[in-house]
């Protein structure tokens, strides 16, 4: 089994149905062509039920006829219903203080674990040579990449690109994880 983990693109803001800016939706054309050359045969699309998710995939799925499948476990992780003066801090926090958490918001330890319990309920499915295709959002991605090795974190989270792409393939036991995509 093989995972291809990716950001979506530039997008309008942060909210639920912010959609992509007009550069937006020429990177996720650019996306499309690239996963369409990239020597992965995808054979699952699943992704945030987020707008900006959906888009950023849209043109690669329609080309290939997959089904983009929406996943709640893949939306973003909110630090908090309400704005944060020192989001940023906080948010560099939470990568070594995984409990960290600020009122109603989700710790970065509740966020791998929902995103986890996705990935191993893919994991034991009989198709090992299926390759899924997970439209996610910075924060969770990186703590995806976190999930699979420890040494992911702020900074790693800092240098993501919109969009991003990583390939995680099984190599026995382990996982091996690579970056894919410049832009």
């Amino acid at each position: 089994m093989k995972f291809i983990f990716a950001r979506h693109c530039k997008a309008t803001g942060q909210e639920r149905e912010a959609e992509l800016t007009k550069e937006g939706l020429q990177q996720a054309d650019e996306l499309s062509r690239y996963l369409e050359k990239y020597p992965v045969h995808v054979t699952r699309i699943l992704s945030s039920p987020f707008t900006r998710a959906k888009q950023s995939i849209r043109s690669f799925s329609e080309s290939k006829g997959i089904e983009i499948e929406v996943d709640e476990p893949l939306g973003e992780r909110s630090l908090s219903s309400k704005p944060l003066d020192d989001w940023l801090e906080i948010l560099e926090n939470s990568f070594t203080v995984l409990d960290q958490k600020v009122r109603d918001g989700e710790s970065s330890k509740e966020a791998m674990e929902r995103a986890a319990s996705l990935l191993h309920e893919l994991m034991d499915s009989d198709e090992d040579d299926e390759t899924v295709l997970l439209m996610t959002h910075g924060n969770l991605l990186a703590l995806i990449l976190k999930y699979f090795d420890d040494a992911y974190g702020f900074e790693e989270w800092k240098s993501l690109t919109n969009p991003d792409l990583f390939l995680a393939v099984r190599e026995g036991k382990e996982w091996a994880v690579k970056r894919m995509y410049e832009e």
